[in-house]
């Protein structure tokens, strides 16, 4: 039984590692009906993650129709968005439930 032990220990770490955010993992926050930055780049002809964090009290929808995503982003919860790979360009994104105010833009570079 102990040969099976440190093998299922790092392939739990390792499962663990992949699921945690990366330091040059592009983030955005929803805070006051409002994405922050307004304005994100992110890296044109690669697949990437996007976290979006919703620091508000109510629920916002990440959406884009040049993205082609919609995604709840629940009160206080932090989601992942897997893109990519994007053209040189850029994309329009918006809070669906707050249009007036939610408003970005992604920059592929």
């Amino acid at each position: 039984m102990r040969p099976l032990f440190l093998p299922a220990l790092l392939a739990a770490g390792l499962c663990a590692l992949a699921a945690t955010a990366r330091a040059d993992d592009p983030h955005l926050t929803i805070r006051d009906h409002r994405f922050e930055p307004p304005r994100i780049e992110v890296p044109a002809g690669t697949k990437f993650k996007l976290l979006v964090k919703n620091a508000d009290a109510t629920a916002e929808e990440f959406e884009s129709f040049e993205l082609h995503r919609e995604k709840v982003v629940p009160p206080g919860q932090e989601i992942p968005v897997f893109l990519g790979p994007l053209d040189k360009g850029e994309y329009k994104f918006f809070g669906d439930y707050h249009q007036d105010t939610a408003q970005g833009v992604m920059v592929a570079k």
